[in-house]
């Protein structure tokens, strides 16, 4: 019997279907990866922005994660938002001993602007949680806040990446470079090199919750046993294709298409 890749996602929810929980789920089930989450949160959004959040009770996240650890296998995880220090103090306590890779994806802002989590918590996030990591993957904007320092060029993004190693403890970073301008470059920092990982651009505005799909695509292909930069490359692809064909859904910043990838490799197929 072949084994099950098994992979899990300890994020916020987005009713609308584009980012958090939802958007992970989708992505693990695209890549044929059985996907489980653990809800930090409930979030009332949509593509305009974030209306309100309901912090779960930290027994229940416990709990949640105290059901999947004693009885699922794991072979990779991810966290997306985790709003405050108490969370994270108990995601920390019952992860650290998983011996698996931890895809941390540092969501402290939406799309929209709102932010997520408050300057306590991002503060523990980077001291306590980055370092247990086998990859972290933040924007420009969080890795401006990762680092403390002004990103405006490439050489300043490989320097950043660096630093989450060398400095913070990550196993890796993969600095994304979504916000900047021409191309779509980002650089994974492993510890021992850079690698270049570049898209074309593509004008849209439909870009909710691609942040969520990236790294819950690294974190199916680390599941299945691809190696870093083999994980990263696939993902970018996924991503890229999601975003080249989104969808105008909503009346702000549309969601990407998860199965795009899927039609790309149907329509090449036929």
């Amino acid at each position: 019997m072949s084994k099950v890749a098994c992979a899990l996602t300890i994020a916020g929810t987005d009713p609308s279907g584009g980012a958090g929980i939802q958007a992970d789920l989708k992505t693990f089930q695209e890549l044929q990866i059985y996907g489980m989450s653990v809800l930090t949160s409930i979030v009332a959004q949509n593509t305009t922005g974030v209306q309100d959040i309901h912090h779960l009770p930290l027994s229940m996240i416990e709990q949640q994660l105290d059901s999947v650890l004693s009885d699922m296998p794991v072979h990779a995880f991810k966290t997306g938002m985790i709003a405050n220090i108490d969370m994270m103090q108990v995601i920390e306590k019952k992860v650290s001993h998983l011996n698996v890779p931890y895809v941390m994806d540092p969501v402290m802002v939406a799309t929209s602007g709102d932010a997520l989590i408050n300057q306590e918590a991002r503060i523990f996030l980077k001291e306590h949680l980055l370092p247990l990591t086998a990859v972290v993957t933040p924007n420009i904007p969080e890795t401006e806040f990762i680092t403390g320092k002004k990103i405006t060029s490439t050489e300043d993004m490989k320097k950043a990446g660096e630093y989450i190693v060398k400095e913070l403890g990550a196993g890796a970073a993969l600095i994304k470079g979504g916000h900047m301008k021409g191309k779509a470059i980002d650089f994974l920092y492993d510890g021992n090199e850079f690698h270049t990982f570049t898209a074309e651009r593509i004008n849209t505005k439909n870009t909710h919750g691609t942040g969520c799909t990236y790294s819950a695509a690294i974190t199916a292909y680390l599941s299945k046993g691809d190696s870093l930069i083999e994980a990263v490359r696939k993902s970018k692809e996924f991503v890229t294709a999601a975003i080249k064909h989104s969808l105008s859904l909503g009346s702000g910043s549309g969601p990407t298409k998860h199965w795009a990838i899927r039609e790309e490799a149907h329509i090449k197929h036929s």
